[in-house]
């Protein structure tokens, strides 16, 4: 990636280095950190706390996607993302992101100072989130899944694995320019842990250059994920930071732009020093 976007005054230079996205999941069921930060004064603590650590983006979610998460309401997930995003935007200089699968959330977040739309679905689960971002004009981040967080994990069942993350990314690219959406601001997100397989998981990361052809910046969240913790024999999610770290680093050598992580002060030494060992100067 040669181009640059900007995003609230800040100027993301794909290619140059690695860009962290700070989770702030505003819901008492997040499968790491549910109920810590679900209210406005935890909140924004934690945005100020991951803006100091060097996050390059804020992403609020008001919707758990943890396997089997319960669906929530449009109502409550707006009771939980606004009252949090009218506080922060104030406090926080960063570009913000809000991770959604729903028109009515988007555009009301964007109303309260929202910069991205970071949808796991991809635009598939509501056929007006693509043309409400078209008319916000804000980037959206689109992710490959399959099913829902109720059924994703019964859904691993691939062909073949890149090929068919590479048809659903050339379709919903597509389908989002059609709707007037500028193709600078797509980036992508290959969906670790999202209908995969903890073999699959890895074999994203191997093949993950493949999804350069697209020319769209790519994100990655593998923070604390199952598949560290398989390797390291780790069940609680909070103690797989140095697996977190391993995984980020092969993420960069792969040509990632922007990794999604819960923590930002250890992933930002991780980007300082693969960025200077793989990235041109």
């Amino acid at each position: 990636m040669t181009s640059n976007l900007t995003i609230r005054d800040r100027c993301f230079e794909w290619g140059r280095r690695t860009y962290l996205m700070g989770v702030l999941n505003v819901t008492p069921d997040s499968f790491s950190d549910g109920g810590e930060f679900n209210a406005i004064a935890s909140a924004l603590a934690q945005a100020q706390a991951l803006q100091s650590a060097g996050a390059d983006i804020i992403d609020i979610g008001g919707q758990s996607t943890r396997p089997g998460a319960e669906q929530i309401s449009v109502t409550e997930e707006l009771n939980r993302v606004l009252p949090v995003l009218q506080v922060l935007r104030p406090e926080i200089s960063l570009p913000i992101s809000v991770d959604t699968t729903r028109s009515e959330v988007a555009i009301a977040a964007r109303e309260a100072g929202a910069d991205i739309v970071n949808d796991i679905s991809g635009g598939m689960f509501d056929p007006e989130m693509l043309p409400s971002v078209a008319k916000l004009g804000v980037p959206i981040i689109l992710m490959h899944m399959r099913g829902t967080p109720q059924t994703m994990q019964k859904m691993t069942d691939y062909q073949d694995l890149m090929g068919e993350i590479g048809n659903f990314f050339s379709e919903r690219i597509a389908t989002a320019i059609a709707t007037g959406i500028d193709q600078q601001k797509i980036i992508i997100d290959p969906g670790i842990g999202f209908a995969k397989n903890y073999e699959q998981n890895l074999e994203i990361f191997r093949r993950l250059p493949e999804l350069r052809k697209f020319n769209c910046p790519i994100l990655v969240g593998p923070s604390r994920k199952s598949f560290i913790g398989h390797i390291l024999n780790q069940p609680d999610p909070k103690a797989r930071v140095w697996g977190t770290a391993a995984a980020c680093c092969a993420a960069i050598f792969a040509g990632t732009d922007i990794l999604r992580v819960h923590d930002v002060k250890q992933m930002h030494d991780v980007c300082l020093v693969a960025d200077a060992i793989f990235r041109q100067s």
